[in-house]
């Protein structure tokens, strides 16, 4: 999402990155790690009779996969620092291939030798619809670590 030390970045720079399917052994794994067995995820015959007629992703895995799909430069980002309004706007099925966009929206200094950049990030399915957004914060450094 943010490969530049914090003084190279600039508030409206925006990216998009490449896509990844979600997978039933997404789901599958996930339910384990989680212990998220809710029936919308692990169960096909409770989920076809539900809202949406088919499992559901976790809005859990979504994010963790939309903010993943930049990849994070380790010599720049410091931490994870902090997610705001996340809402999951429309339901994510396996199969689906999502998409993530970020623009800056905020940039602030954190002491002498950080600032937390914010973006706006968003997953985009394969139809172009939008099935989460949020503000996503990080703490970046001003100099590059070398040999990372």
């Amino acid at each position: 999402m943010m490969n530049l030390p914090y003084g190279e970045l600039a508030l409206g720079q925006r990216r998009r990155s490449g896509g990844r399917t979600m997978t039933e052994t997404d789901v599958v794994n996930f339910c384990g790690l989680t212990g998220n067995w809710l029936a919308i995820h692990s169960d096909a015959e409770f989920a076809r009779k539900s809202l949406y007629g088919q499992r559901v992703v976790q809005g859990g895995l979504v994010f963790v996969v939309a903010n993943a799909l930049f990849g994070f430069d380790a010599s720049v980002v410091e931490a994870f620092y902090g997610v705001d309004k996340l809402r999951f706007l429309k339901p994510t099925f396996i199969g689906d291939t999502l998409h993530a966009e970020s623009e800056i929206i905020a940039l602030r200094d954190k002491g002498e030798h950080h600032g937390v950049a914010t973006a706006r990030l968003t997953a985009v399915n394969q139809r172009e619809e939008t099935v989460l957004s949020c503000e996503f914060s990080l703490l970046i450094r001003r100099v590059r670590l070398p040999n990372t």
